[in-house]
């Protein structure tokens, strides 16, 4: 029987100024009760694509079928009107309002919340989903959320969905829960599209996938007859070596140990309780957990830019064999102290860069000093540029021009690079892959791996499992600001590490 399209996409192309081509001419299918994977490295376009049909953008040029009806996608009410809804990496809830309220705000007409509450219900049983419709936003998890997020599209009665990034802050058992409830929505007939990097869950879930490279479609295959290895080749258009090098620890000594670290926000919510482990040096020290449960903080504190209440972080100097607190020392009094220490935090353009300033300028803020008015070596820093540059492959006209209008992968390169280049003896990292391609993600692992072997303890914060399980020795997991475990990462897998996450003992899942 032949399939029915429910989207169909015809030579759409979205310019951005006169340069900026997000889309060209691209052609997409999206059959009625098909999940299809949207692949393509970062700027390839992908959520530009996604946004016209939600009524985001409107295309310069093209056509786009419902149902083989030729629409006008002009707003996401256009959108909702024709049965399209997309859930977005960001969620737009209000925290003060339950899952029913936030379910029906914007909806016209008089709505009876209690039986907006029994629709929600039937919903979720239908479909498969846990949510209490009278829950508090502010009270539930990430997953939780976004699952508000899926059940307000489908209230408004959405038969094509559209999941941006859904699982970048789910655990595994979280994901497996979205994916059975994806497929439970098939058999219902409805049609999905789902965008995501993590490839094992492209292959796990979706029916077919469709790939972008550089703004343009390059083709489709069945997910039957796909692998990473094809997918990825697809995506970058050479063939890309997949396996991340992880050579055994050497001379591994404690460099930082971090005890009963507590730490409060400025608004009195305990952010990080007890934290208490030891990084070492040439080690790969992963940090993994849901969004919110400390890392952040946990980085930021040891860097001495995060107010500690309590307990301490003892540097280990391998030159003296010193012991030195850092607890109560800014940056600066770390570097004074003959401490180096490189830190990539999660905030790029807020904490870690100026975004005025072109690279140069930023090489040159890792040689500020407080009281000096100018800066009187330039030499240095721009060869470092020059290097960072070239060696990552930043796209950037010049040296000098501001960080600020990079794509969010070139900035990432940008920081990693000059972090990196301070030959540190401690080296953190806040999600340093976030926002890179494929191919520059396996060059920041090797750079990271390389840091190891020469002696540098490394913490690497990350959001994918699979790429901590791989690069790192050993992870510490948290959970609400605790640590949850400590594992050994050549010996666990994502289950454990997932249970962890969400502190349910291994093989107590279901108990």
């Amino acid at each position: 029987m032949e399939k029915k399209c429910a989207i169909r996409m015809e030579n759409i192309t979205k310019r951005f100024g006169s340069k900026v081509i997000a889309n060209k001419d691209v052609n997409l299918d999206l059959y009625e009760g098909e999940i299809l994977s949207l692949l393509g490295e970062n700027g390839s376009g992908k959520t530009t694509l996604m946004n016209m049909l939600s009524g985001i953008y409107f295309p310069d040029e093209g056509q786009i079928y419902v149902h083989d009806q030729p629409v006008t996608i002009a707003s996401p009410k256009d959108a909702f009107d024709l049965g399209i809804g997309m859930i977005h990496q960001h969620f737009k809830l209000v925290d003060i309002f339950t899952a029913t309220e936030n379910i029906i705000l914007g909806l016209e007409g008089k709505l009876d919340l209690n039986s907006a509450r029994q629709k929600v219900k039937d919903i979720c049983q239908k479909y498969g989903f846990d949510i209490d419709p009278d829950m508090k936003i502010y009270d539930m998890s990430v997953s939780q959320k976004q699952t508000v997020e899926i059940v307000k599209v489908l209230f408004r009665g959405a038969d094509i969905l559209i999941l941006d990034e859904p699982t970048a802050v789910l655990t595994p058992q979280e994901t497996d829960k979205l994916f059975a409830v994806m497929r439970n929505m098939k058999k219902d007939g409805k049609s999905l599209i789902i965008i995501t990097h993590k490839l094992h869950e492209v292959l796990d879930v979706s029916d077919r996938v469709a790939v972008l490279r550089k703004g343009e479609y390059i083709g489709d295959v069945m997910t039957k007859d796909a692998n990473q290895q094809s997918l990825t080749d697809m995506m970058v258009g050479h063939s890309v070596t997949l396996n991340i090098n992880r050579p055994d620890p050497v001379n591994v000594t404690p460099r930082l140990e971090v005890k009963d670290l507590t730490v409060y926000d400025e608004l009195g919510v305990k952010r990080l309780d007890n934290v208490t482990f030891t990084v070492n040096a040439g080690e790969v020290l992963g940090i993994a957990g849901i969004a919110g449960s400390g890392q952040r903080e946990l980085l930021e504190s040891i860097a001495g830019l995060y107010p500690i209440k309590s307990g301490s972080v003892l540097f280990h100097n391998p030159e003296t064999g010193e012991e030195k607190d850092l607890v109560g020392l800014d940056p600066m009094d770390i570097r004074k102290s003959g401490i180096a220490m490189s830190f990539v935090p999660e905030d790029r353009l807020g904490m870690g860069l100026v975004g005025s300033m072109g690279m140069t300028g930023n090489m040159m803020l890792r040689s500020w000093r407080k009281g000096k008015g100018v800066f009187l070596n330039r030499k240095d820093p721009e060869a470092l540029a020059q290097r960072i540059w070239q060696e990552l492959e930043v796209v950037t006209p010049s040296t000098s021009f501001p960080v600020r209008r990079m794509s969010g992968g070139n900035v990432q390169k940008v920081l990693v690079g000059r972090e990196i280049a301070q030959q540190p003896s401690v080296l953190m990292t806040a999600y340093a892959v976030r926002g890179l391609d494929i191919n520059t993600s396996y060059t920041i692992y090797n750079l990271l791996t390389e840091q190891k072997m020469k002696g540098v303890a490394v913490v690497y914060v990350g959001e994918d499992l699979d790429v901590l399980l791989e690069l790192c020795d050993r992870i510490v997991v948290l959970c609400g600001g605790q640590v949850s475990g400590v594992v050994d990462a050549r010996k666990t897998d994502k289950r454990e590490v997932g249970a962890l996450m969400t502190r349910v003992e291994r093989g107590k899942e279901n108990a």
